[in-house]
């Protein structure tokens, strides 16, 4: 008995283990780090890292709403550059977007329960001398956009330019070059609900479209970083299993003790 409990205690342990690993998830890493703090807590020394707030500029959205684009307050957010007289990338771009809004209306992945009451869609014009409020109303609706939760926005060319290279930095990421006098990639740009950006993904290519889907739902389940992380808290909700193996242990050892003193 002695044996086969010696051997139960680390089978045991190893099945906790793999059970809290493998529930463990690969989270989209944040992008755009402004500064690394040091904080010195009793005599030990800690680097903090601060990453990129975006900035919540302020534009104007296809149904003449004066809008920041972060009004929508705790949702994910995919953005991405267009401009309506595009003959090149941009009709397959807002195609692909509005099939991945489509399927978080329909309930996007089933496993996590998706909706579209989750994510926020942002397309930032580059051409806002031309698309007006009624042009980009107008190729909103020739794609089937749903308005609730897909803005088209117009406004400022120093301010849309300005949120691209200097807030996104989507010239970084990019596979294309990006002229600084014009804005044209096919990223889409995934930003959480802090607004701190999240993933770069390729528009045009539909693995890297349903990574996306993957990656918001993932941000969806995120904890507050200041909580501890996924793996540690398994085994933390794990420890009462713990805590009755242990019991079991103790009272059977003390259970046999007290036999041999019986049979002596």
């Amino acid at each position: 008995m002695g044996l086969v409990i010696a051997f139960l205690i680390p089978v045991l342990c190893y099945l906790v283990l793999k059970y809290a690993s493998d529930r463990a998830v690969d989270m989209p890493r944040r992008y755009l780090l402004d500064t690394v703090v040091t904080n010195i807590v009793k005599g030990k020394e800690t680097n903090d890292s601060i990453w990129h707030i975006t900035a919540n500029i302020r534009l104007q959205n296809q149904l003449g709403d004066t809008v920041h684009i972060f009004d929508k307050e705790g949702k994910i957010t995919v953005a991405n550059f267009f401009f309506t007289s595009c003959g090149s990338i941009c009709p397959k771009l807002t195609h692909n977007m509005q099939k991945l809004q489509q399927s978080f209306i329909k309930g996007g992945n089933v496993r996590n329960k998706i909706d579209t009451s989750i994510v926020q869609f942002l397309s930032f014009t580059v051409d806002p001398a031309r698309d007006s409020v009624s042009t980009i109303k107008d190729y909103a609706d020739r794609f089937g956009v749903n308005h609730d939760n897909w803005w088209m926005l117009t406004g400022s060319r120093d301010s849309i330019y300005k949120f691209a290279f200097e807030e996104l930095k989507v010239d970084k990421f990019s596979e294309e070059p990006i002229s600084p006098d014009f804005v044209h990639t096919s990223r889409f740009v995934l930003i959480d609900k802090q607004h701190v950006v999240r993933g770069y993904y390729n528009g045009l290519d539909t693995n890297s479209i349903s990574k996306l889907a993957r990656d918001i739902g993932l941000l969806m389940l995120e904890k507050d970083k200041k909580q501890k992380s996924t793996v540690f808290m398994e085994i933390i909700d794990l420890t009462w299993l713990w805590l009755i193996i242990v019991a079991a242990v103790l009272f059977f050892m003390v259970y046999m003790n007290a036999r041999r003193k019986i049979n002596g």
